[in-house]
């Protein structure tokens, strides 16, 4: 597929590991075209190259990036100083997200991240945004949450973790605190726990919890693997085409089933 066609996407990927791969072999299903792909640890040849330039985003209109939060501030800067829109499913980088919103507002490019591009995530998210305002009226409830994933995951707890627990902080009265590392003494009452777990080759596991003497009420997201993330990011990039401005995947799913996530 090439250019001419006005139907057609051309992406770069950017990071071609575990899920730069998923990308690339979804990408023809929703009729994109990869242009190039970039990693620094790959041969170059062909379409791949080592490093994001000129030469590497020619005829590109989207870059993803999976790679890592110590290079994202870089890969945002040469994208931006090329004018490529791009879609970011790195995680871990938000402590930085005021000086990524200046390099985008100030190239004007479009830029749209995620904690999760899965679509299942994202609704539960929204999932859990109701049932916190449900349970916020029953006292007798206490909340909980965490997480599983494979053994090479990077950070801890996962961007998806930090997300749904402000996501319940932000619904929850009684809860004003995210914690999130080990807790080696008793927890507050305004505290929320999220606990982490790595091992095996878990793709992704979020459960979290509403418990009280009677009873107890689970929401849990099972991914069975990365095409979900992968579909996701590839329809963001779709959506962030020929837009402007700093987005969050929130935005995207706002306009295709309405909605604030904590409205």
């Amino acid at each position: 597929m090439e250019k001419g066609d006005d139907m057609v996407l051309n992406i770069a990927i950017i990071g071609y590991g575990k899920m730069g791969r998923t990308l690339e072999s979804l990408a023809h299903e929703k009729g994109i075209c990869v242009k190039s792909i970039i990693d620094p640890f790959v041969d170059a040849q062909g379409k791949v190259y080592n490093d994001i330039n000129e030469k590497s985003l020619k005829g590109v209109d989207a870059c993803i990036d999976f790679t890592r939060p110590d290079v994202l501030i870089d890969n945002v800067k040469k994208v931006a100083a090329l004018k490529k829109n791009m879609v970011v499913g790195t995680t871990a980088w938000y402590d930085k997200a005021e000086q990524v919103k200046n390099i985008v507002d100030g190239s004007g490019i479009g830029f749209i991240y995620a904690h999760n591009f899965s679509i299942g995530v994202n609704i539960l998210f929204r999932m859990t945004a109701y049932a916190a305002k449900v349970l916020d009226n029953f006292s007798q409830y206490d909340e909980y949450a965490y997480e599983l994933h494979h053994n090479q995951k990077v950070d801890s707890p996962s961007g998806t973790a930090v997300k749904l627990g402000e996501v319940l902080v932000s619904n929850l009265s009684r809860k004003k605190k995210l914690v999130t590392g080990r807790l080696d003494r008793k927890i507050e009452p305004d505290e929320l726990h999220f606990a982490s777990v790595r091992g095996g080759n878990i793709p992704g596991t979020h459960v979290v919890g509403f418990d009280s003497l009677a009873d107890t009420i689970e929401i849990k997201h099972t991914a069975r693997g990365r095409s979900g993330f992968a579909d996701g990011a590839l329809s963001a990039a779709q959506w962030i085409n020929g837009k402007k401005g700093y987005y969050k995947f929130e935005d995207m799913m706002d306009e295709i089933i309405g909605g604030d996530l904590d409205g």
